[in-house]
């Protein structure tokens, strides 16, 4: 699915990134939390049988199309009719009742079932609202059946064809998240990259071993069997990550540009703390320097003054000199986006606020059908690149010195 790209949320849009979503998500979701419920139905009386052993709860087909006014404008629905010959009952969806045609609050219900929906209670809660009923629930069989149809979709996502693609930078990084029924934290391995036309997407989610390099080689070897044959210009993540030796195997030709945010923190880490405000100001001198002999200036200024006493520093920082400083060689319009991986540490923003939130999930499975369901949420509020016209430069090979064209240089 091809993502979207309205602006990221600022001073007071908060209200249109939501209603983002609410359109894009609101019809699906709704068909998706009804189809759970009749199922839940019809299995919790599978075993009620006539006298020629059929049984007396079916599925028949579908409704007549209604309207339902909501928040984000009307929206047609057909729901599944359940065929009840039991006497005295008869199935009425406690979702979409019959009489409702116009929702409440549905502004509140889409961002919590999208964003706090893996949870049983939340669900409840959030049907509440949408109905007016209190005792409108979803029943824990039908949560589970949610979450295992989000799971399908994501395995079916994970499996597309990526034959039409081609991504000029990635973005990658590892997520952990605590398990409450397991011992070992969970590692959600994540790329997102940038298209011929400046949008962001959601590459790849893989429930990977920690950040090793065989996880990540699985993940790449998948991407370029599925298609994605053009390497990435340029791949910005964490020096740590065994993403760098799995790229060199995969897709040589990418070149690395280490996280400047990630970078920053590990060296001022190994400064004593009286020493990490001015420190961190001499590192953003490199970074944010016109021109790469200006960074290289920059550069040397920190080693001279605190080579001498914090030596685990200074190495830190300039073992990594080339790929801290290869977004020099793209254009400068695209330099905010390439120095760290902000684009991805805002997405898991979001996501572990929510992890947080429900306490952590409950096995690797559901928290893998939540981080999947919340980053693909969150793409939908992703700014597209600035200078987003200078990607198909990128793509032919033309040369960028300091950030500009040589040929306009020249």
């Amino acid at each position: 699915m091809k993502a979207t790209t309205p602006s990221l949320p600022g001073p007071g849009s908060t209200q249109e990134a939501l209603d983002e979503i609410l359109k894009m998500g609101a019809k699906k979701l709704l068909i998706q939390a009804i189809e759970a419920e009749v199922a839940a139905y019809i299995d919790a009386h599978k075993d009620q049988l006539d006298e020629h052993g059929h049984r007396l709860v079916v599925r028949n087909g579908l409704g007549k199309k209604r309207s339902l006014d909501t928040g984000v404008g009307r929206l047609e629905i057909m729901q599944p009719r359940v065929d009840d010959r039991r006497d005295g009952h008869r199935f009425s969806s406690k979702i979409l009742p019959p009489y409702l045609r116009r929702t409440k609050k549905l502004e509140d219900l889409i961002p919590w079932l999208y964003l706090r929906g893996i949870s049983t209670g939340d669900f409840s809660e959030c049907l509440q609202q949408l109905t007016g009923d209190s005792s409108a629930s979803l029943s824990p069989t039908s949560v589970v059946r949610l979450k295992e149809s989000w799971i399908q979709e994501c395995d079916a996502w994970s499996r597309r064809s990526l034959e039409d693609k081609r991504y000029v930078y990635f973005w990658v990084d590892g997520v952990h998240f605590n398990i409450r029924l397991e011992e070992d934290r969970q590692c959600i391995l994540v790329i997102m990259g940038a298209t011929e036309d400046g949008h962001k997407e959601l590459i790849a989610v893989h429930d990977g071993f920690r950040e090793s390099a065989d996880s990540w080689r699985e993940i790449l070897i998948d991407l370029r069997e599925r298609g994605l044959v053009d390497p990435p210009a340029l791949a910005v993540g964490d020096g740590a990550l065994g993403f760098w030796k799995a790229l060199a195997e995969v897709y040589p030709q990418t070149r690395g540009q280490r996280c400047w945010v990630h970078k920053t923190a590990n060296v001022l880490n190994k400064l004593p703390k009286r020493k990490q405000e001015a420190a961190k100001a001499a590192l953003h001198q490199i970074w944010m320097a016109d021109t790469r002999d200006d960074a290289h200036q920059a550069f040397d200024r920190f080693v001279a003054k605190y080579e001498a006493k914090y030596s685990s520093a200074v190495e830190c920082l300039d073992k990594d000199r080339d790929e801290l400083l290869a977004f020099y060689d793209f254009p400068a319009q695209h330099w905010k986006h390439l120095r760290t991986t902000n684009p991805i540490e805002s997405l898991f923003a979001t996501v572990r606020l929510r992890h947080r939130r429900t306490k952590g999930s409950g096995s690797r499975a559901a928290c893998f059908a939540m981080v999947f369901k919340l980053a693909e949420a969150a793409s939908r509020t992703w700014r597209r690149l600035r200078g987003y016209k200078l990607v198909r430069d990128v793509i032919r090979g033309v040369q960028f010195k300091d950030g500009i064209k040589v040929e306009d240089a020249a």
